[in-house]
């Protein structure tokens, strides 16, 4: 299981959507060696988000492939139908939209996935207003702001939504609640900078890590330090 953050420690997730799919485990393998905290995987069913991913089974392919806990962001219609299948699958923490496109009863879905003894997430598109989250902030773990629309990966970095990422953290602060933070679009190690000076303390990063020759590098420049 996930644990909370400690005086602010900056969580690192890969994309594994930005790996290479034919040489799965060895990226896998070299991420997690190069300091990974996390995995992060898109689940994308083609409906809710206009891509297609992976399922289940291939959830079930990185559990056999890695300790490191997996972080799964379900961009699906009916979260509450799939989510068993990705708790089977080895998910450690699953992520719901609470847009009215992705057909569920969030805080219904919610219960399943935290009954199950899986974290609990909830997000929201770049379009969707923030106070959508608030009936739900104090059953999740984790609250994840896109900053690009969710779908594909490589898009540029929104920095305005860095006002619902500070929203999220006065909620946190005024509740006295461990809620993980967590960002996800076009992070570099510029970005992630602007997104930890507002809050966030779960960086989630594809193509900035997966894309470069030195993953070590990569991930301390994420958290704002240099490669030892």
């Amino acid at each position: 299981m996930f644990s909370l953050p400690t005086s602010m420690s900056i969580i690192i997730a890969p994309s594994v959507l930005a790996a290479d799919f034919a040489h799965l485990a060895h990226d896998i393998a070299k991420v997690e060696a190069a300091g990974a905290d996390w995995l992060h995987l898109d689940i994308m069913d083609g409906h809710f988000v206009d891509n297609i991913s992976f399922g289940p089974a291939f959830v079930s392919t990185i559990r056999k492939l890695t300790k490191l806990p997996l972080d799964v962001h379900l961009m699906i219609a009916r979260a509450d139908h799939y989510a068993p299948r990705f708790i089977e699958a080895g998910a450690d923490s699953i992520t719901v939209h609470v847009e009215p496109e992705a057909q569920h009863d969030v805080a219904a879905t919610l219960r399943l996935i935290r009954k199950a003894g899986v974290r609990t997430g909830i997000t929201l598109n770049p379009a969707t207003s923030f106070d959508v989250l608030l009936p739900h902030l104090p059953q999740v773990d984790l609250v994840l702001i896109m900053t690009v629309h969710p779908g594909f990966g490589g898009q540029a970095f929104r920095s305005e939504m860095m006002e619902k990422v500070s929203r999220a953290r006065d909620w946190r602060a005024e509740h006295r609640r461990d809620l993980h933070i967590q960002v996800d679009g076009g992070i570099n190690a510029e970005t992630a900078t602007e997104s930890i000076a507002a809050g966030a303390d779960v960086l989630v990063a594809g193509t900035s890590i997966f894309r470069t020759a030195d993953y070590r590098a990569a991930i301390q420049q994420l958290r704002g330090k240099t490669s030892s």
